[in-house]
C-alpha cells in the first residue's frame, strides 16, 4: 500500500479551473479528476491561479509550494507567457522562462518528486496557429530540458492532445484553444496518471 503523500499542483487557469471559492479548492478539471480518482487518499492541494505566467508562479512559490513541503510537485505553466505576447505585447523570452523555471525547481528540497507538464495550445483561430512556431515550441523544449536536468517526470500534454485532436478536432478538447473541455481534462488526468503511477508503485 502506497503511503499517503502531500501533492501540490501549481500552474495557471488550466490547473486552477475554478478552484478558488470551493471548500476543497480543487477545481473541476484534471486536478479534481485525479484527487477523486487515483490520488484519493492522498492530500492533494491545487494552487493554480488563472492568468498566471511563470513569473507569477515564482512570486508565489515559497508560500504555495515550498512552505507546505509536499512530497510531490506537479507544474503546468507557460501558455500565458505565450498568450500575453500576442494579446498584450508582453514578451518574456524563452531564455528567461528557462532561467525562472530552473530556479523554481532548484529551490525544492532534495527528494521532492517533480512532475512537469508540457504547455499547449490547440489552435482554433488563425492567430493561435502562429503561437506554436513563433513562441510556444521553444517553451516546450525548455520544459523537456529542465525535466531531464532535474530528473523530473515529463507529461507530454501537448503531444498527446495534439494527436487526440487529429480525430476529435481542436475545439472538442479546448473550445478556445487553451482551456480544456471536460474531455480535454479527462485526457490530461489519464496521461498524468499513466506517466506518474509506475514511479509510485
Amino acid at each position: 500500500m502506497l503511503a499517503a503523500m502531500q501533492i501540490v499542483f501549481a500552474g495557471d487557469s488550466v490547473t486552477d479551473c475554478g478552484r478558488r471559492g470551493e471548500p476543497e479548492a480543487l477545481g473541476h478539471g484534471y486536478v479534481r479528476l485525479l484527487a477523486d480518482g487515483p490520488l484519493a487518499g492522498h492530500a492533494v492541494r491545487n494552487v493554480g491561479v488563472d492568468g498566471s505566467r511563470i513569473v507569477d508562479v515564482a512570486d508565489r512559490w515559497t508560500t504555495d509550494v515550498l512552505d507546505p513541503r509536499p512530497d510531490l510537485v506537479s507544474l503546468l505553466i507557460g501558455i500565458n507567457d505565450t498568450w500575453r505576447r500576442y494579446d498584450s505585447g508582453l514578451v518574456f523570452p524563452a531564455a528567461d522562462y528557462e532561467h525562472t523555471y530552473r530556479d523554481l525547481l532548484t529551490a525544492l528540497p532534495s527528494g521532492t518528486r517533480v512532475v512537469l507538464l508540457e504547455p499547449f495550445v490547440l489552435p482554433v483561430t488563425d492567430d493561435q496557429s502562429r503561437w506554436w512556431d513563433e513562441d510556444l515550441a521553444a517553451r516546450v523544449e525548455v520544459v523537456h530540458r529542465v525535466a531531464a536536468d532535474h530528473d523530473a517526470l515529463l507529461v507530454p500534454t501537448r503531444s498527446m492532445l495534439t494527436a487526440a485532436a487529429a480525430t476529435s478536432g481542436n475545439a472538442a478538447l479546448a473550445a478556445d484553444g487553451v482551456h480544456p473541455t471536460p474531455e480535454g481534462h479527462r485526457l490530461i488526468a489519464d496521461l498524468w496518471w499513466r506517466t506518474v503511477a509506475p514511479t509510485l508503485a
